[in-house]
């Protein structure tokens, strides 16, 4: 047995050392890359489409016309470039669903490799009109990485029309080097923020010890993995660090050693969606390793009809790669400036490095990167809770949040549910710091069918209540022999209320409404 896996690894490393006699093509990586991201957009589309009437739309949580109305009365013709979405063209309702159905639309023709090029923009620009009024709900380093990522795929996707040859097109050398250096910023600042937070847990390597527990929405897995011992925590947080801070520099080495780094981020990103549920995140991580993997790499796993034909090299006009290397230079920049500007300390970049990445912000396209770069320890949870006497009080249960101690830790990604999701921030802080919570009670007070929806029970289904309140709670992961004790898999302890009870004060019609505290 032994014998046998050191020949294999042998093999393995002669493999990745191995001098090849013609370059490394990436002809199936790039097919492959198009139509997983396609994919993922319709993921992230469709996600959005059940869930945007609640968040964004009229009776929702934060309407896109109260949004952009504020913003056409403070700011002038600049709030379409501020602001860049299709929604300006119906400010109430803001084409919000009809978006989301033009997004799966493009979505599937460029994982089909129907147009790529024309559907590689189209998720673009979809996504970046649904983030632009999407406020705090459209806010997360995923949703910019996927408009980075889609933005790059423009570049590399073929401008031809139909999948047959679009499949033989060979792929632009320019364009996958700005996947990989976008797939090197996100795992690299991924480590490189964690050290400069100067949280203790991440220097002494503690921080897996808690991690599981207070992170946004763990899975079963991770109430398991949260029992292991401190030991392992650590050893996993060390080789944690040594995937996003020394393998990163493998994207760039010679022969097949990227393969090597492909494999450490996939490996990372499945652990973490095993333990987490953090949407569709790992999924496009993961999707970002494709330009790694070259076609001798196929070769040795696909049969020969999946194997790749060279296309013969097509003529070109003496202008188009001084165009490229202006394109490729100039979103090179970008990306690097981007980067450098999260690690180091306010006003340490030149006044015109700065200038541009003002001017370049409003596309959300080109990012910095870093998640959990400060643990958050306890757990803190809010309970919305509504009443009709202000005595008795009745819970509000969402969908995957923690909750009821009973209800066991679930898996939802590539879905994320987004109320949930901003109800962890909410309770990182208190009520004044998250205005949109006071609106989430209000259309609870007036039973907005919307708002409804997004949650999982209703206690109060033929009339919504008097009054709402929300309590804050500290929340801990049982042990084996509490939940053998008692089944559930929290324990919590009261500290206090989060918001003090709401109702609405009575106003003539037609007037809205008004909050008030009581």
């Amino acid at each position: 047995m032994l014998g046998r896996l050191f020949q294999r690894g042998a093999g393995l490393v002669r493999f990745l050392l191995q001098q090849r006699e013609q370059p490394e093509t990436f002809f199936i990586s790039t097919r492959w890359f198009l139509s997983a991201l396609g994919l993922i957009y319709c993921v992230a589309f469709g996600s959005l489409w059940t869930q945007i009437r609640g968040l964004l739309g009229p009776r929702g949580i934060l309407p896109v016309g109260d949004y952009l109305a504020a913003l056409s009365a403070q700011v002038g013709p600049s709030r379409f470039w501020l602001v860049p979405t299709f929604s300006w063209w119906e400010p109430e309702r803001g084409l919000l669903q009809t978006q989301c159905v033009a997004g799966l639309g493009f979505g599937l023709l460029l994982s089909l490799g129907v147009v790529p090029r024309l559907a590689a923009l189209g998720v673009w620009a979809l996504y970046l009109s649904l983030s632009s009024v999407g406020q705090e709900f459209l806010s997360y380093q995923w949703d910019t990485l996927l408009l980075e990522t889609g933005f790059l795929a423009v570049c590399l996707a073929p401008p031809v029309w139909g999948s047959a040859r679009a499949k033989a097109r060979a792929p632009r050398g320019p364009a996958l080097w700005l996947l990989r250096l976008l797939l090197f910023k996100l795992m690299f600042s991924s480590g490189v923020v964690k050290l400069l937070s100067g949280d203790p847990s991440w220097r002494h390597l503690t921080a897996l010890t808690f991690h599981y527990e207070t992170q946004p929405l763990p899975t079963w897995i991770g109430w398991y993995a949260h029992q292991l011992p401190a030991w392992f925590q650590i050893a996993a947080a060390a080789v944690m660090f040594v995937v996003e801070l020394a393998v990163p520099w493998l994207i760039f080495a010679p022969r097949r050693l990227p393969l090597l780094a492909a494999g450490a981020f996939a490996s990372l990103m499945v652990l973490i969606s095993l333990t987490g549920n953090y949407c569709f995140f790992n999924l496009l991580t993961v999707v970002l390793c494709l330009p790694l993997v070259g076609d001798s790499v196929w070769e040795r796993l696909l049969p020969p009809t999946y194997r790749p034909v060279p296309p013969p090299p097509a003529p070109e006009a003496p202008w188009r790669p001084v165009l490229r290397g202006a394109v490729v230079g100039t979103l090179f920049l970008l990306s690097g400036l981007n980067m450098v500007f999260r690690w180091l300390p306010a006003g340490s970049l030149p006044t015109p490095a700065v200038r541009l990445l003002q001017a370049v912000a409003p596309l959300r396209t080109f990012n910095a990167y870093g998640l959990f770069a400060s643990m958050t320890r306890p757990r803190d949870e809010i309970v919305v809770e509504g009443s009709n006497n202000g005595e008795d009080w009745a819970p509000y249960e969402f969908k995957w949040k923690a909750g009821r101690l009973d209800r066991r830790p679930g898996f939802v990604a590539p879905y994320q549910p987004r109320l949930d999701w901003q109800m962890w921030f909410a309770a990182l802080g208190n009520v004044d710091q998250h205005p949109w919570f006071l609106n989430l009670l209000s259309r609870l007070l007036q039973g907005s069918p919307d708002v409804l929806f997004l949650l999982d029970k209703n206690p109060f289904p033929r009339a919504p209540p008097r009054y709402v309140r929300a309590v804050l709670y500290e929340y801990h992961f049982t042990t084996f022999a509490q939940r053998r004790a008692t089944g559930n898999w929290w324990r919590r302890e009261r500290i206090g209320l989060y918001c003090p009870r709401l109702s609405l004060r009575p106003i003539p019609p037609p007037t809205p409404s008004k909050q008030t505290r009581t």
